[in-house]
């Protein structure tokens, strides 16, 4: 039966009324409508958009499904991957659109236009979702607009918390907590879940450097594993404005919860550290927000901020750690190689390493290199940023309100950018020095421009000192019972699917 006459049939047919007739025309003009924007090039959100701007230029992209556009991709575990194939397949590798219900996307994988994004005043803004508005990180470096404001906290942490004198100052608080791990570890008779130990690592590190103080260490591990589970969740009603009202998922009312919990937490620390004195070399963070003149915080925002960095100050360390351990067990050949290096570094009557030692170890470092190549925190900047006017992006218009995104995944895996990007060689990173830390947008796992990370630095730091004792302790291996499985899952950060569990076995008798 042809199209033609199916049209006749429901249309003119000599049973039908004339107004069912006109009811039924309309019903079909607007639904050919609505699949005509819907089936162009990055779906019904950027149709709607160049509708209004009157303009046939289409950046590449999928059209997704009806009003859904790509949503259900950011809701299963492995959106950068899905991305990295449909910017192939719709040669869209530079940049590419599509939506996601009502909010319009880009996402670049390639290093060219990921500098142009991280770099343009343009982008200068996050999209702040529900839950981080309800986290108070509205208030806080993540989402607070790029003003004043903004300038001013980034002033405050990187003179008082991210300076290179504060790191040095600190170096003894990571190397004690490393020791800790160290006998948590020998305590696990031979297997461990080494998640749980280098969590707790990193949530005492950041407490103590923010805090001053590891008191009630439980009820903030409770807060923070909280806070991921509900910022790290795809929100509905962020993307589908009609569904806001109804809360389906509880995203608000559970952060607002959270929200709540965390300003009577954090405030109360706030309490009791005025009415504690230390000196200059004992202040932690709060301390010097607390005794600052210029640049003062009221405590709303002060909370906000030490929250802020209490929460991204413990998740990637901890993550990245476990990935480093899975590779060593995967890959006992550089596993050797790294302690051969340790040993000969460091010397068997070295009773502690170092942070000076940590710089003559650039083989240690080539491996934390790859593994943020191979498996990076955060895939698809998961920061995302927002245009703040019209601007271009290469020869492309992207509209105001546009929500920006770089997938380091893809580009740490296309083979243009990286020689054999599957297979994992830390040699590479000897035969040539990459800069991780926003110059080279080959490997930017720190993000880039004025939105980058301001603990990079720390960051590092703990992960280089944290490692070096681990390989200098123990020789890893696979457990009898568990596997090293790779499979990604996409939250917050990129976390190994399944926990790690290992053998850590003791090397030999030294004291770090």
């Amino acid at each position: 039966m042809s199209s033609e006459f199916l049209f006749f049939f429901f249309f003119f047919s000599p049973h039908s009324s004339p107004l069912h007739t006109l009811e039924l025309l309309l019903g079909f003009l607007l639904l050919t409508t609505v699949f005509g924007l819907w089936l162009t090039p990055g779906g019904l959100a950027w149709a709607i958009s160049r509708a209004k701007a009157r303009t046939r230029t289409a950046i590449p992209g999928p059209s997704g499904l009806p009003l859904l556009g790509l949503a259900p991709t950011f809701a299963g575990p492995l959106a950068h991957r899905t991305l990295a194939a449909l910017s192939n397949t719709f040669n869209a590798t530079p940049l590419m659109a599509f939506s996601v219900g009502s909010t319009r996307f880009v996402v670049s994988s390639s290093p060219r236009t990921a500098r142009e994004i991280l770099g343009s005043p343009a982008f200068a803004d996050r999209p702040a979702k529900e839950s981080a508005r309800e986290l108070l990180f509205h208030r806080a470096m993540g989402f607070a607009p790029c003003g004043d404001y903004w300038r001013s906290l980034r002033r405050v942490s990187a003179l008082h918390l991210f300076s290179p004198r504060r790191l040095a100052g600190l170096e003894g608080l990571r190397r004690e907590i490393g020791l800790e791990m160290m006998e948590k570890i020998s305590g696990e008779n031979g297997e461990v879940e080494v998640r749980g130990v280098l969590h707790f690592g990193a949530l005492k590190n950041v407490m103590m450097s923010v805090f001053g103080k590891w008191g009630d260490a439980m009820e903030l591990e409770g807060l923070v594993r909280e806070g991921y589970e509900v910022l790290g969740m795809f929100n509905w009603s962020d993307h589908f404005p009609g569904l806001g009202w109804m809360d389906l998922q509880g995203v608000r009312r559970r952060s607002r919860d959270l929200g709540e919990r965390v300003g009577v937490f954090v405030g109360k620390i706030v309490e009791e550290n005025r009415m504690i004195k230390r000196d200059d070399h004992n202040q932690c963070f709060l301390d010097v927000l607390l005794d600052l003149e210029e640049n003062r915080l009221d405590d709303s925002d002060m909370i906000a901020l030490l929250w802020e960095m209490v929460f991204r100050g413990t998740d990637t360390v901890a993550i990245l750690l476990e990935w480093i351990l899975a590779r060593m067990i995967l890959h006992p050949d550089i596993q050797t190689k790294a302690q051969h290096e340790i040993d000969t570094v460091i010397g068997a009557n070295a009773t502690a390493i170092t942070d000076p030692d940590l710089a003559k170890l650039p083989y240690l470092q080539a491996i934390v290199k790859e593994t943020l190549r191979m498996h990076p925190p955060g895939p698809l900047l998961s920061w995302a940023r927002l245009a703040i006017h019209d601007t271009r992006v290469g020869q492309h218009f992207v509209p105001a309100g546009t929500t920006a995104m770089v997938n380091m995944w893809a580009i740490t895996h296309d083979e243009k950018v990286w020689t054999e990007p599957t297979r994992f060689r830390p040699e590479r990173f000897v035969e040539e020095d990459v800069a991780i830390t926003g110059s080279d947008l080959r490997l930017a796992p720190f993000g880039s421009g004025r939105r980058v990370c301001p603990g990079k630095a720390m960051g590092l730091a703990t992960v280089h000192l944290w490692l070096a004792q681990l390989l200098r302790t123990f020789r890893w291996s696979a457990s009898s019972n568990y596997g090293v499985d790779l499979s990604e899952c996409l939250k917050l950060s990129m976390e190994m699917k399944h926990p790690l569990v290992c053998k850590a076995i003791p090397r030999k008798k030294n004291n770090d």
